[in-house]
């Protein structure tokens, strides 16, 4: 007979080694970038001893807010933007038959065969002046011949929607297809309208979907570096190119470390309210679905 203490022993087997991992490689490295950014630097790239707040007081840098603030809305944009464009693809591939299900799917995981650092360079191809978007935009007088399409804020906001996509619509359309569209049946026989429905009953019913779909895209936006890098330019900076910098080219650790802690503080904070949202009690969506034709 399996004592409670024997249960006990087997779930510490079971998670003790994700807990070891999450602890050296997530836990301690994290602390570790906390603690370099109280710490001075050197002349010669190192850390130095001692304890200071000089550090802190440098990201108060006046070019920091415009990096900041523009890292900030191209991240929630291109959130906003990616669910806008999940949801309903979502909801269609989980309501699609089983063949022409997976047919879609293997659609939306086709990019992911091609290499990241590709994909972008593809982009900053087909953005480029000659390229042939620029081409089929003057063609059409919907842009000027002078514009440009590549480095700015635009370039990097349309390639991190492109890249994260997909990220959006896989949790969405793993939480629609357990949905139970009964529900939404029954809200249209109590005199909903196919809109309300869909708002009222289904969304609230996938809620925990679009909230992993969010975090999947927000998180990797805010930390982009490589995108802004290639198509971004000078105008399309973020705040992961500075820590770049201040890391390869100044040399600058414990300057690095405060952005890098700075950003740590950014997207802890979405994952916190989200593991709150999680720990409280599911709503019966059954109700709802009575009360929206109130």
């Amino acid at each position: 007979m399996t004592t409670a203490a024997d249960k006990k022993n087997r779930e510490w087997l079971i998670t003790g080694p994700s807990l070891i991992w999450l602890l050296l490689f997530f836990v301690i490295p994290t602390l570790i970038v906390f603690a370099i950014a109280f710490k001075p630097s050197t002349p010669f790239g190192g850390i130095g001893a001692g304890w200071t707040l000089t550090t802190l007081f440098d990201l108060s840098n006046p070019n920091y807010p415009a990096i900041i603030w523009r890292t900030v809305w191209i991240s929630l944009v291109s959130t906003i933007i990616c669910l806008l464009l999940a949801v309903p693809c979502g909801y269609c591939i989980a309501r699609a038959r089983r063949r022409s299900r997976n047919i879609l799917l293997m659609l939306v995981i086709v990019p992911f065969w091609t290499n990241f650092l590709i994909r972008i360079f593809a982009w900053k191809v087909l953005l480029h002046p000659e390229g042939l978007l620029k081409q089929a935009l003057v063609f059409l007088h919907l842009c000027s011949p002078d514009a440009t399409l590549l480095y700015n804020s635009a370039a990097v906001l349309l390639v991190i929607i492109y890249t994260y996509l997909p990220f959006a619509i896989l949790p969405i359309y793993a939480a629609a297809e357990k949905f139970d569209y009964s529900l939404i049946e029954a809200s249209r026989d109590l005199g909903a309208t196919r809109f309300r429905s869909f708002t009222h009953v289904f969304l609230p019913g996938i809620s925990r979907g679009v909230w992993t779909a969010a975090l999947m895209v927000f998180i990797p936006a805010l930390g982009a570096y490589v995108i802004p890098d290639i198509v971004g330019g000078p105008a399309g900076e973020m705040i992961g190119n500075k820590i770049a910098q201040r890391t390869f080219v100044d040399r600058n650790l414990p300057h690095a470390s405060a952005l890098a802690a700075l950003l740590t503080l950014a997207v802890m904070i979405p994952l916190m309210i989200t593991l709150v949202r999680n720990r409280l009690p599911e709503t019966d969506h059954r109700k709802k679905g009575k009360r929206i034709v109130e």
